[in-house]
């Protein structure tokens, strides 16, 4: 769960009296405002609850789909597509305006829900999870740019906090309500019952997005697109679903598709991350390093909870998505505790306190495969870790935007979401080929009645033990967030 941001898209708000409409909008409900706001952040509502109920839904779907060793495709190629769809939206919004990538990211998403709620295998499922994914890296990237253009400044942080908690009640109510579907109605209905919903707010917000954030502006009326950077945001996908196939394969065949990735990867990342961002350079390379670390360790972890509890303790998937529910009020909690101006002396310590926190719930997590071990230590634990997350990914946005110089906003920003987007593709994939490499798929043939938690419990806690270090690493990150000495934050 992450919290949108604007992107800085060079338009500055001039300075100014402000006029006796103004002041009458001085909210982002009031009347000029309203079908906006209410509007994009219905999206955003649709979007959180579709990720926070899809995890509930997934054990069962690859079940059926019999699918099971290719679990963790299904969420890692969600955001590998995304990465691409992220640098695409950037181009398009900047050159051409928000509301075209904001229209096809939407259409693109919805087309994604419908492939994948009518896939009769597995693969076909993870080519609509795929369309998905690049629809929803359209969306948020242009999400950020209407922000910017639409709001005035004095605005900005009421949409940013509406956004924020839109994820909130999806987080609490998504995964029961999805568990019920499931059990009720079938898995497919979880993925199908979205696309439907997402005509209303469309129908708010498109025409003030016309009106309001339209068309390119200042020089990006005579720029085209930067074929570079789409050529590395291509490289990164690819060589993402390259590195993910090998991993899954496990055979030594596979080898080819992997190094052949790598050697897409590798440059791709070092030509749109910030210089010595992989040795954890000192301030803003440690930022993006550190979201990536925190939010990959953290999601990579969280896909095989509800798998988890359903094949090793025979939980229903409603109880299963139960234990991620009060997630989403920690991770609140934690974002609000670290926007209060008391703490901002404090900022780099409840940092490391929140990446320890993160790393012990997801090592504690695994208990749970020893039968003796209660089954709602697994929620106690994630609602800590959630607060962590709160405090940390909140916070790398906060350090992102005060490291950045006003010109290299938007290309910072962009870095933020592509490490977070890039680390959960490739440490989903390097769980998903511990998990498979242990005997992962014959969890498809214990069912939620006849769980023994015999049936290959090392498979899980291969995946859950290394993001429990990976997040600890991100702990010592935190300790590299401001520039070295003799260098001033700006």
């Amino acid at each position: 769960m992450t919290a949108l941001e604007p992107r800085d898209t060079g338009v500055a708000d001039l300075a100014h009296v402000p006029s006796a409409a103004e002041r009458d909008e001085s909210t982002v409900l009031s009347r000029s405002y309203r079908a906006l706001s209410i509007g994009i952040v219905s999206v955003v509502l649709l979007i959180a609850f579709e990720a926070t109920a899809v995890g509930t839904a997934m054990p069962v779907a690859a079940r059926e789909l019999d699918g099971v060793s290719l679990y963790a495709f299904a969420f890692s190629g969600y955001f590998t597509t995304s990465l691409f769809g992220m640098v695409l939206a950037g181009q398009w919004s900047d050159r051409r305006g928000p509301l075209g990538a904001l229209t096809s990211g939407i259409a693109a998403f919805a087309a994604g829900l419908v492939v994948a709620g009518t896939a009769g295998t597995m693969w076909l499922f993870i080519v609509g999870r795929a369309v998905q994914g690049l629809g929803g890296g359209l969306v948020i990237v242009a999400l950020y740019v209407v922000v910017g253009r639409a709001y005035p400044e004095r605005l900005r942080p009421a949409i940013m906090a509406a956004f924020a908690a839109s994820w909130v009640v999806p987080s609490v109510v998504g995964p029961l309500a999805s568990g019920a579907v499931t059990e009720h109605l079938g898995w497919r209905w979880v993925f199908l019952g979205i696309p439907v919903l997402v005509v209303f707010p469309l129908a708010l917000a498109l025409p003030q997005i016309r009106r309001r954030a339209a068309g390119p502006v200042g020089l990006a009326r005579e720029a085209s697109f930067d074929r570079r950077r789409i050529r590395l945001a291509l490289g990164i996908s690819l060589g993402a679903g390259l590195i993910q196939y090998a991993a899954q394969d496990l055979r030594p065949l596979s080898l080819v598709p992997g190094v052949v990735g790598a050697g897409l990867l590798v440059p791709a990342v070092l030509g749109l991350l910030p210089r010595g961002t992989w040795r954890a350079a000192r301030g803003l390379p440690s930022v993006v390093l550190l979201r990536g670390l925190s939010a990959g360790s953290f999601v990579a972890a969280e896909s095989f909870v509800p798998l988890m509890l359903v094949t090793q303790r025979g939980l229903s998937p409603t109880l299963a998505g139960f234990s991620l529910a009060a997630g989403g009020g920690t991770w609140a909690l934690g974002s609000w505790v670290q926007s209060r101006p008391r703490v901002e002396p404090y900022r780099e310590r409840l940092m490391t306190v929140g990446m320890v926190l993160v790393a012990a719930a997801i090592a504690a997590a695994p208990s749970v495969l020893i039968h003796s071990v209660p089954v709602w230590t697994v929620a106690v634990a994630w609602g800590f870790g959630c607060f962590g997350m709160g405090l940390v990914i909140s916070s790398t946005s906060v350090l992102l935007l005060r490291l950045s110089a006003p010109e290299e906003a938007g290309t910072n920003s962009a870095a933020l979401q592509i490490s977070d987007g890039l680390s959960n593709a490739l440490l989903l994939a390097a769980g998903g080929a511990a998990f498979a490499a242990l005997g992962g798929g014959a969890v498809a043939h214990t069912t939620a009645t006849a769980a023994s938690g015999s049936a290959h419990p090392a498979a899980f806690a291969v995946v859950f033990l290394p993001m429990a270090e990976v997040a600890l690493v991100g702990a010592w990150v935190t300790t590299r967030l401001w520039p070295g000495a003799g260098m001033v934050p700006r």
